[in-house]
């Protein structure tokens, strides 16, 4: 049994009283901090290098591991990127730390090494702790940054083959699509079969520079060459875009040799290490604490030169990282730029959001039976935050599209955890209302906001979407003549039927289930708007999504002025079928609607064709419906892109004349 409350925050905010639940929370959100300075350059599509923190939490000793951190971000911004050093702060994965928050990593004595493995843990528990390679890709690409920046990977121990004692470093890099930059991997493992397990991961490899031969971390040299060679960041860029371009779930590793005067001698080193491993052995050191004991025998033995190597090494990677990063930007941007040609002084498009932003609580008991006469039934309550508007424009914000929202708020605990949790969709736009290239309202806002709203379209020529939300708002623009000034709506079927009901058109007796009679009931219905309207998407659940407007041959304008309002159109309707997902995997079906219509926004925004925009829209569907929000965290602008629509294989799409 699952119970939907929803305090809405306007001007009414409608009091939560329920009996005592025994719950845990499980909010995706609650997880992750990013700093709004980073947030801010994802968005606006600045290059960001992550950084990890095991290095700082056990790589070196305190204060030098802090000074390290600070030089190594300074570099990063010096080169033209933003840095985001990643760690876990009390039970949260921060993106992005503050000075004081690496003062408390750095000078920490009982923080956690977390790698995959340990994240669910070490959160649960509210622990801190330094996140490694692993533990930093996932963070990385969570928050939608592609390039990470590190010392040197981990690998296969020495005697690995009868150990198994593998990183997950390596499994990391073939399930996560992040590059890695970094000095090849350590000289302490076994640099041979690290190569072998990372082909066998289908991970590619490239050392970066004049030379294919893969380095040591601290030597140069290792004795084994690298699969493939790039020359420079322009070349590695290449590189990741490819690998981004192609949807590949794996990642790329970046070689970058130690600089020739900081490099020591791989002998002095290799004997360093064969005396470092066999007081390892002697003394029973074993898993994850292994290396930072074999590093700091290392440096002991060779009299802090292996030290001195690991900071010029780490420097460098950061120099070399983030020129790759602010190449691959550039890369990406002039891609985008020559889909959606603009002129320079114009700024980027931002639409305009307006509607509402909910707090729901959605309460789900252990049990089918719930017992009555006051006991208590365990259970779960998550906390979403939710509202058609909202949900749209944290879509679009995750599309990269910086939506500007306006919503009323209320003053209470819930708001202010809104804000925070929104922030992400929080910044400050030149343009006005009349500037926007498209505007989304939704049936939550006052009547009086609508035709206001309407009355500027008419006056401005504004591209306006309509949400009709539900049944019972559906009408709202339909009252007055208010509705013929909007260019696209997005009813359900029910919606739909309701919005006919306003307009004193013919009603069917009931609403169909099979999915023929469900396109031909909706084709009836949209009919007569299309009249006015520029488009009708009609969303259909797990049927799919209806499209309906104009046309010069089956493929339907999703642009107003794609087709100059030709005496040639015709009234036509593509029946798009969703992506498959299982009951099983069905976990959320309040975001998937608003999903689909911003993926469909950003791509008309992107001057993709209507095929491709409406696909866009289906594959963020699919996501929200796997999330526990509304609104999944996963949506971004490269799980739903034009190169993910062309890398699947999509159902037929149906078309019929509706005239």
């Amino acid at each position: 049994m699952i119970r939907k409350m929803t305090c809405r925050l306007g001007r009414h905010v409608s009091a939560v009283t329920t009996r005592t639940v025994q719950v845990r929370r499980f909010l995706h959100g609650d997880y992750f901090r990013i700093q709004p300075s980073i947030q801010e350059a994802l968005v606006e599509g600045r290059p960001v290098v992550a950084l990890e923190s095991t290095i700082i939490t056990h790589g070196m000793a305190y204060p030098q591991n802090l000074s390290m951190a600070r030089e190594v971000e300074e570099i990063v911004t010096t080169n033209g990127a933003v840095p985001a050093t990643v760690g876990i702060l009390r039970g949260k994965i921060h993106i992005g730390l503050t000075d004081e928050e690496l003062q408390f990593l750095a000078g920490s004595k009982n923080v956690v090494k977390v790698s995959r493995r340990d994240l669910p843990y070490v959160l649960s528990q509210g622990l801190s702790g330094g996140t490694t390679v692993s533990g930093t890709m996932i963070a990385a690409h969570k928050a939608g940054i592609p390039v990470f920046v590190t010392g040197g990977i981990g690998g296969v121990h020495r005697g690995g083959e009868n150990t198994l004692d593998v990183s997950a470093d390596l499994t990391e890099l073939g399930r996560t699509p992040v590059a890695v930059v970094s000095a090849g991997v350590k000289s302490i493992l076994d640099i041979g079969r690290t190569l072998e397990y990372l082909e066998t991961q289908g991970v590619c490899v490239a050392a970066f520079g004049e030379s294919r031969e893969f380095p040591a971390f601290f030597s140069r040299q290792s004795g084994f060459q690298a699969p493939y060679h790039v020359h420079n960041e322009e070349e590695a860029a290449e590189l990741i875009a490819s690998t981004l371009g192609l949807g590949l779930s794996s990642g790329v590793l970046i070689a970058v040799p130690c600089p020739q005067e900081h490099a020591t001698s791989g002998q002095v080193i290799e004997e360093a290490i064969q005396q470092a491993l066999r007081e390892a052995r002697s003394k029973g050191i074993t898993g994850k604490e292994v290396t930072p004991f074999l590093l700091q025998k290392i440096n002991e033995l060779t009299n802090g030169k292996s030290l001195d190597s690991n900071i010029a090494l780490i420097q460098n990677n950061a120099r070399v990282g983030s020129c790759i990063a602010v190449a691959l930007s550039k890369l990406q941007k002039a891609t985008k730029k020559g889909k959606l040609p603009q002129r320079e002084d114009i700024p980027p498009s931002k639409p305009v959001v307006i509607g509402g932003i909910n707090v729901d609580f959605i309460a789900k008991a252990q049990s089918s039976v719930i017992l009555g006469g006051g006991q208590t039934n365990a259970g779960i309550v998550r906390r979403s935050f939710g509202g058609v508007g909202r949900n749209l424009a944290d879509c679009l914000s995750r599309l990269g599209l910086t939506p500007l929202f306006l919503s009323a708020m209320g003053k209470d605990e819930h708001s202010e955890s809104i804000l925070h949790y929104c922030h992400h969709m929080v910044s400050k736009f030149k343009e006005n209302l009349c500037q926007a290239p498209l505007v989304c309202i939704d049936g939550n806002v006052p009547l009086s906001t609508i035709q206001y709203v309407c009355q500027l379209a008419r006056e401005h020529q504004l591209a306006v979407c309509y949400e009709p939300t539900d049944e019972n708002k559906a009408s709202k623009p339909f009252l007055s003549d208010s509705w013929k000034a909007l260019t696209y709506i997005s009813p359900n079927l029910q919606e739909l039927r309701a919005i006919n009901r306003t307009l004193g058109n013919p009603l069917p007796a009931e609403l169909p289930s099979r999915l023929e009679d469900v396109v031909k009931t909706a084709m009836t219905l949209a009919r007569p708007l299309l009249a006015q309207l520029h488009c009708v998407v009609v969303t259909l659940g797990a049927h799919g999504v209806l499209l309906c407007g104009k046309s010069m041959g089956g493929s339907i304008f999703l642009c107003p002025r794609a087709h100059e309002q030709s005496a040639a159109t015709s009234l036509y309707a593509a029946h798009y079928p969703t992506i498959h997902i299982s009951r099983e995997e069905t976990v959320n079906v309040s975001g998937a609607g608003d999903s689909l219509m911003a993926g469909i926004i950003a791509g008309m925004l992107a001057n993709h064709d209507t095929d491709t925009c409406v696909r866009m829209g289906l594959l963020a569907a699919s996501l929200s419906l796997r999330s526990y929000g509304p609104i999944s965290p996963e949506i971004s602008a490269h799980s739903v892109s034009l190169e993910q629509v062309k890398g699947r294989s999509w159902p037929e799409v149906k078309i019929w004349k509706m005239d």
